[in-house]
Order: structure tokens, then sequence, then C-alpha cells
């Protein structure tokens, strides 16, 4: 674990006393280098348990492919960002390239905590980076509301978590996650149990976010620079999922009773979700409706606590934040050139930019959840398990993928099929950059197929 967190401080440095010129190439190096050795940890013999254990952190086959996605997302965000930058002053693009490397710095540490507290912490360091990102380095004014909404849905989601983890250490005695799911629950259903127990989900279920919950989301998203929405889709949704399967471990029978209207609402969220993504003009705001809808099928399979519920949620999401990431990388092309995210002005690029609609159509099918993709697997196993737990489920879900495929193709065809309008017919060329930026989104993807069992953990 080291071996990794110490070169990412190491970026810091690097980050603040390269000369000028070679401050980008420097940092996208170095990252590059250090989501290179990150992969170590995919080989580890031992994946069913705890293993590079130190003091505070230690690695399982839940935590380890997330903590490989935040390694390989920084090299990308750095990548993406060099252009939305080019016009800065050289202090401001080193204090941009800081707060990304803290963004890695803190999601390594949560994803690796054994120490529900240490984890807690690092789940509430990621929001300072994140506000500022988006708030300094966002694309319009309404970037400081966007702002207000991040802030504010998080912290009130998981300031009753921060109480109920001190009760929990109270009548338990450890918070360590290595220890707390050999301890008995003997939680009664009264009602302050039930509240505690509420408490404890209700900050992931925010993160993800539910539906109903999610409204920061969506602004969040639009307002945000390009790496802001990156590593948001990636990886700070997935904060939301690892928590919740982190802590349901650890309430007991509980949970099988109070499940039932977050799951119903999950589900729901799926086809609203996707009715409004239908209907939606802003392609970033697209995108990040499609995450919504996509997390709400995440938190259906891990709130039934099933083991290929879990699995397909794991899956899933490794799967989801490639993808996202690489859809907002393409809206972001559009935009440093068109300076619109209106869908219908940007329409007909297919005639201009063959290659990039080849990217476009790839990621719209993995978006749908093509076979053999790895989003195929993780929806047909929720998708499965939720059927068992309960064949009402099939109705969500079915019309769920149905109407996922229609926005899906519907963004697809309306920003590369079509007439092109005479204002675009002298656009800038796409560069290399761009193209190796969603490559390095697609290889991992196309790779998963033929070793999936790196990201399904031992859960099956």
């Amino acid at each position: 674990m080291l071996k990794i967190i110490f070169p990412t401080i190491t970026l810091f440095a690097s980050s603040w006393l390269s000369p000028t010129k070679n401050m980008w190439s420097s940092a996208l190096s170095y990252s590059l280098i250090i989501a290179a050795a990150s992969f170590y940890w995919l080989l580890q013999p031992d994946m069913g348990d705890w293993s590079s254990s130190g003091t505070l952190t230690a690695m399982d086959s839940l935590s380890t492919p997330l903590l490989v996605l935040t390694c390989w997302l920084l090299p990308l965000m750095i990548m993406a960002s060099q252009k939305h930058l080019s016009g800065e002053p050289p202090n401001r693009q080193r204090t941009y390239l800081s707060l990304l490397i803290s963004l890695q710095f803190f999601l390594i540490l949560a994803f690796s905590a054994t120490e529900t507290i240490m984890f807690y912490i690092m789940f509430e360091a990621t929001l300072i980076p994140t506000l500022v990102i988006i708030t300094r380095w966002g694309n319009q004014k309404e970037r400081l509301n966007a702002g207000t909404y991040f802030l504010f849905y998080t912290l009130a989601g998981s300031l009753p978590l921060l109480v109920a983890l001190l009760t929990l250490h109270y009548s338990s005695g450890t918070l360590s996650f290595i220890t707390m799911k050999f301890l008995a629950s003997s939680f009664s259903p009264v009602f302050s149990f039930k509240l505690w127990w509420l408490g404890c989900l209700l900050a992931f279920l925010v993160k993800m976010p539910l539906y109903g919950m999610h409204l920061w989301l969506p602004k969040a998203h639009v307002e945000a620079p390009i790496a802001g929405s990156m590593v948001l889709a990636a990886v700070l949704l997935k904060l939301g999922g690892y928590g919740l399967m982190r802590i349901l471990v650890i309430l007991g029978p509980l949970s099988k009773d109070l499940v039932y209207p977050f799951v119903v609402l999950a589900l729901w969220g799926v086809l609203m979700t996707g009715l409004i993504c239908l209907r939606q003009t802003d392609l970033k705001s697209l995108i990040a409706y499609s995450s919504v809808g996509h997390m709400g099928l995440v938190a259906a399979g891990v709130l039934i606590q099933t083991p290929w519920g879990f699995t397909g949620a794991l899956i899933l999401m490794i799967a989801h934040g490639l993808t996202s990431s690489a859809l907002f990388c393409l809206a972001n092309t559009n935009y440093e050139r068109t300076h619109s995210r209106t869908m219908i002005l940007a329409r007909g690029l297919q005639t201009i930019f063959p290659l990039m609609t080849a990217w476009w159509f790839i990621l719209s099918l993995a978006n749908l959840a093509l076979p053999p993709l790895p989003n195929l697997m993780g929806e047909l196993m929720i998708i499965t398990s939720l059927f068992s737990w309960s064949a009402w489920t099939l109705i969500f879900t079915g019309l769920g993928t149905l109407i996922t495929a229609s926005y899906s193709l519907y963004m697809f065809l309306t920003t590369q099929r079509g007439t092109l309008p005479s204002h675009m017919a002298w656009l800038d060329p796409t560069h290399t950059r761009e193209h190796l930026l969603i490559l390095l989104h697609i290889a991992p993807l196309i790779l998963l197929i033929m070793k999936p069992e790196l990201i399904w953990g031992v859960f099956v």
C-alpha cells in the first residue's frame, strides 16, 4: 500500500517544483507509473480475505478493483484537463493538479481503510477538493449553486452516520471492518434501532445517489469542469456503494424488513431517471441522470444482500465508472469546439469527426449494456438476484433496461447523425490526445471481458 501512497504524496512536490513547460507532462507520466504499479494489487494470490494489511490500511476483493480504478483515473483526468486550463496562470494550474492528486490520496485511504472512523474522515475529506474544483473551475455562474447543493446534501446525509458510528462503538467496543462482521447482531426492532439503521445508511444513499436524494448530482456534473465530472462519475459515486456494502454486513436482521422502501425507491428511480433522460436537451445532464439510474440498480443489488447482488453491484460500479467517465470526456470534446451542451445545436458530427463518432457508438452501446461487455454482466447478475428476491422487480428492471437502450441511442443519434449545421463546418480537428484518452477508458472495458474475475470479488 505504501508503494502507492508515498509516490502519490511526492506527486504534490512534482506538480509544484517542475518547470512550467514540463508541468503537465511530468505529472501525467508519474501518475501513469503509479497507475501501472497499482495493477500489482490485482495479482494478490489470496483475494478472498484481507491482504497487504498494515496498521490502518488493508485490501480485500471488494476494495482492490476500486483502488485500481482510482489510480487509473488520475492520469486520465490530467490528460483531459490540459486544454481546459491552458489559459490559466501557472500557479492556478499547479493548484488544480494538487487538488486532483489530493482526491486520489483521500480516495486510496478511504477504500483501503480498516477502521470505520478513518473511512468516514476520508469519505468527508473528498468533499473539499471536489467542491473547490466545481466552484472555482466550473463553466458557468450556476457553479456556486451546484457547489452549495453538493456540500449540503453530502453533509446533511453524513452527520447521522457519524452519530450512528459513535453509538456502534459505544455498544460493541470496536469499529474495525475486519472484526465487525464477526459481531453477533442483537439489535431489537424498536424505533431507536430503526433510526440508528437509517443513520448508518443515509450518507451512502445520498452519495450514490438514491432517487429522491439525487438533486445535487446533475447540478454538480453540469457545472463541473471535465476532471470534476470524471471523478464524480467514476469514483466518488462508488464511495456510496462501497460504504453500503461494508456497513450492511453488520446491520443484522433489521435490514431484512427495513430495506423494502429503499429497494422500491431505487427501482422506481431507474424508471424515472430513464424517462427524464429521454427529454433532456443538455448532453452532460443526460449523462448525469443516466448515472443516477445505473447507481439505483447498484443500490437495489446491494440492499437485497445476496452474493449475486453484491457481485453484480461491484461489476456494474467498475464498468459504469469507466463508461460514464468516457462519455463525459466525449461531451467535453464537443463542448470545447461548439461551446454549447445543447444536443440539437451540435448534430451531424459524423461527417467531420468519423473516428470520434466510432467512440460515441462504442460507448453508447456500453452504456446500454451490450454483450459481452462487463456492463451487461453486472446488470444481468443484479436483475437475476432481484427476480429471485421478488418476481415483481422484473417489471421495473425490464422497463428500465428498455428505456436505457432508448436514451443511449437517442443520445448517439441526436449528436452524431443528421445534417451538419452550416455554423459548424469549420470546427477544430480532433487531437491524438483526445483519442488516446477515450481509448484508455475503453481498453480496460474490453480487457475485462477476457478476465472478469478481477472485478467480481469473492461473493459468488
